[in-house]
């Protein structure tokens, strides 16, 4: 039997097909913030568990941002899970024209971690502070791993998830998932 090589499904040679392609991958929505003296603020959905042991979280930040420099100047982070309700704290840390520094924090309500005097998003679902623990090259990102110095699971709500380019929600329909 001859076999014959398939040709690729899709080659990819425009980054705007590529960046749609990957939306139709669902993910939850945050806020990652570092504190000191250049502190900063940005929407994130490339946050990922990585680690139980030890405790590793990892975020991914365009080489481009603002983030991307005072993160490796600070060596610690901290990221709040945003909730269904929060979308238009989202839309805040996404938009490049608020102000800098502390500035940028004055409309939000939120308290310094402990750890690391990141701040921490009021109204969170879930808050991580996290030590700098790898950077990796990832093409135009760096992937940040994180070792996670304390954790916090605030309200039991519904998350914010990126779809498609655009905030959704959940829907109340649940079902169990049995293991």
């Amino acid at each position: 039997m001859d076999v014959q090589p398939r040709p690729p499904l899709n080659a990819v040679t425009d980054p705007k097909s590529l960046r749609r392609a990957l939306g139709a991958f669902a993910t939850g929505v945050t806020v990652v913030t570092v504190g000191g003296s250049t502190p900063h603020g940005m929407t994130a959905n490339s946050f990922t568990p990585v680690s139980l042991d030890p405790p590793l979280v990892s975020i991914c930040v365009g080489r481009q941002a603002v983030m991307h420099g005072t993160l490796g100047e600070v060596g610690a982070f901290a990221v709040s899970v945003l909730s269904s309700e929060q979308e238009s704290l989202a839309r805040y840390f996404a938009d490049r024209r608020r102000p800098l520094g502390w500035a940028q924090f004055d409309v939000v309500d939120w308290a310094p971690g402990p750890n690391t005097g990141a701040p921490l998003v009021g109204g969170a679902l879930a808050h991580f502070e996290c030590a700098l623990w790898r950077t990796y090259d990832g093409g135009d990102h760096t992937i940040f791993i994180g070792e996670v110095l304390s954790m916090h699971r605030s309200v039991d709500d519904e998350a914010l998830l990126f779809h498609s380019g655009k905030f959704h929600h959940l829907s109340q329909e649940r079902t169990e998932v049995t293991t």
